[in-house]
C-alpha cells in the first residue's frame, strides 16, 4: 500500500514540474517552489476539511438542519427518516484520508527542503 503512495508523489511531482515548465515564464527555482506549493495546498486543504469533518464538527449542524427540515416538511415520510440517516463523522474514508494525509504532509516536507536549499 505504501508503495502506492510514492508512486503518486512521484506522479504529483511530475505534474508540478510540467506545470512549471508549462506555466512559469522563468525557469528558476522561486517559480518551482511556488507550484509545489499550489499542487501542496490542495491536498492540505482537503486533509484538513476531512480531519474536521470525521472529528464531528458538521454533526451538530446536519442534525439541527435534518430536524428543521422534518418539522417543517409537510410530507409525513420525513419526519422519521432523518433519526436513520448517518452522520457526516459516521462516514469515514479512512484509506483516502489516509492517502491525502500522507501526500500533504510529503508534498510539504520536499517544499520545507526546496526552500531551506533556496534561502541558504
Amino acid at each position: 500500500m505504501k508503495a502506492k503512495h510514492y508512486i503518486y508523489l512521484v506522479y504529483n511531482l511530475i505534474v508540478t514540474t510540467l506545470l512549471f515548465l508549462i506555466f512559469s515564464k522563468q525557469y528558476n527555482l522561486t517559480n518551482f517552489i511556488n507550484a509545489l506549493f499550489y499542487i501542496s495546498l490542495i491536498y492540505i486543504v482537503i486533509g484538513l476539511f476531512m480531519y474536521i469533518k470525521r472529528e464531528g464538527f458538521f454533526d451538530g449542524i446536519t442534525f439541527g438542519f435534518r430536524r428543521f427540515w422534518s418539522v417543517m416538511s409537510r410530507n409525513p415520510d420525513y419526519l422519521e427518516e432523518w433519526k436513520e440517516k448517518p452522520l457526516p463523522s459516521e462516514r469515514k474514508h479512512e484509506k483516502f484520508y489516509r492517502f491525502i494525509k500522507f501526500q500533504g504532509i510529503a508534498l510539504l516536507i520536499i517544499l520545507v527542503i526546496l526552500m531551506v536549499i533556496y534561502y541558504l
